[in-house]
């Protein structure tokens, strides 16, 4: 008998073998197998039940969607002890504004969430638009409950919450319908806000360029982007010109060679948006680099050249972009992948780490700004991805980084495709100035 093919994770798949069954005998975690997209798959595996606690007003609402989208909906609990598993559980908590309303999640959601094999979508008011003390703790409180929640989920479940602000609709639609779907499999215990937007026409088939699009998080970010109907201009450095050309070809895209450090990258680069496609409907930050060492010996090259190409690099091309008539498409939007270590930190990874989280703060220092324009940026922060970097790390740091998630094991490049993918449709406006983490639910820190 041939012995089974590990893959990139050799623990993850053998608890995925007759093995396993010792193995966790032993005390050992068992990562569940998520669920990720495939072509034509249904939203759900199961029915989706709907709970409305006092004051909801969305109920109605969640179930149009979820039924549009071809999803069973169930606006009771089927009680009994059934073997059926929930594909969806989701509860509008958004009106809840006393401590003692508090006390309906626990009735009405530990009997569907111990039945859930799925997801599981809170639904709750924007904590810093209220202002009564009571009402404003209710609602924070929410988040204590999403990362428990999400502690205590099994079998690869996840759960998010969205926090509603007014005028909401059209990006609460988008961003259930995302966090109910495969695409969101890497999502879990994060909460996300979503305001007021209405989508720009999209244009016959939208344009998208992503930097660093040769290889690993950057390729597949292109192959979401063009199944999404993206006309995609893949950027590199000229030295990744093979790798590059490959992934454009796969996607009928195009390529630009381009080391975004130099001097003249900005005008390059928005010189070949405008010229030779009206402009961009989406710009990915994605390209990125490591030189990780402690902080004693962190030389200046080291240094400077993290900064440049994560920071400096997005910084400019960003300010070229938007100086040059042209360049970017109406309703233009940005998404710049940060990291899970630039919001929790690393150890030998300080200069990692304050570039990655500079993205953070660039995105909502943008976020008022390009909305008065008519666009929007948000980021992306991965937590562990199994990637050509992360399996140059030494095993014992790169087995920790698998197992320090909630989901038990690292994130694969599509599921931080996946979430760039739904940041960069028209119908998630609204959506501006957030930062999603795509990390399963990191341990540390996040």
């Amino acid at each position: 008998m041939r012995p089974p093919v590990l893959g990139p994770d050799p623990y993850g798949a053998l608890m995925r073998t007759p093995a396993a069954n010792l193995l966790t005998r032993a005390g050992l975690p068992k990562p569940p197998r998520l669920r990720r997209h495939e072509p034509g798959q249904d939203l759900l595996t199961g029915p989706a039940l709907v709970i409305g606690l006092d004051g909801a007003t969305w109920t109605g609402d969640l179930g149009t969607w979820l039924r549009a989208a071809g999803a069973t909906v169930l606006d009771e609990h089927p009680g009994g002890t059934g073997e059926e598993r929930l594909g969806a559980v989701l509860v509008d908590a958004s009106g809840l504004r006393r401590v003692e309303e508090l006390g309906q999640l626990r009735e009405r959601l530990a009997p569907a969430f111990r039945r859930t094999r799925g997801r599981v979508l809170l639904l709750g008011a924007d904590p810093a638009r209220l202002t009564d003390p009571e009402a404003r703790a209710v609602q924070q409180g929410l988040e204590g409950l999403l990362r428990s929640l999400a502690k205590e989920a099994r079998g690869g479940t996840t759960v998010n919450l969205v926090r509603i602000a007014p005028g909401a609709r059209t990006a609460l639609r988008s961003a259930v319908e995302f966090l109910c779907s495969a695409r969101s499999a890497f999502v879990h215990g994060q909460p996300v806000l979503v305001g007021a937007g209405e989508p720009a026409p999209a244009r016959e088939r939208p344009v998208a360029v992503v930097t660093g699009a040769a290889r690993g998080i950057g390729a597949a970010i292109v192959d979401v982007l063009a199944r999404t109907g993206h006309h995609v201009v893949c950027v590199d450095v000229p030295a990744a010109g093979d790798g590059l050309a490959a992934v454009a070809n796969r996607v009928h895209g195009s390529t630009l060679h381009l080391d975004v450090t130099a001097d003249t990258a900005p005008q390059v680069l928005a010189t070949h948006l405008a010229d030779r496609f009206d402009g961009a409907d989406v710009v990915v930050h994605n390209a990125g680099i490591t030189r990780d060492r402690s902080f004693v010996n962190l030389d200046e090259a080291a240094w400077n050249s993290v900064l440049d190409v994560n920071l400096r690099a997005p910084l400019r091309l960003t300010t070229g972009l938007l100086d040059h008539p042209g360049a970017l498409a109406p309703a233009a939007r940005f998404v710049y992948l940060s990291s899970i270590n630039g919001l929790a930190g690393a150890k030998g990874q300080t200069n990692y780490a304050t570039s990655k989280a500079g993205l953070v703060g660039l995105v909502q220092a943008l976020a008022e700004p390009l909305a008065a324009r008519g666009l929007a940026a948000n980021a992306v922060a991965p937590g562990f991805i199994e990637t050509p970097m992360t399996a140059a790390m030494p095993p014992v740091p790169r087995e920790l980084g698998r197992r320090i998630a909630s989901l038990q094991q690292g994130g694969l490049p599509v599921d931080v495709a996946e979430a760039v993918g739904w940041l960069a449709q028209p119908d998630a406006a609204g959506i501006d100035g957030q930062v999603l983490r795509v990390c399963g639910q990191n341990l540390l820190g996040a």
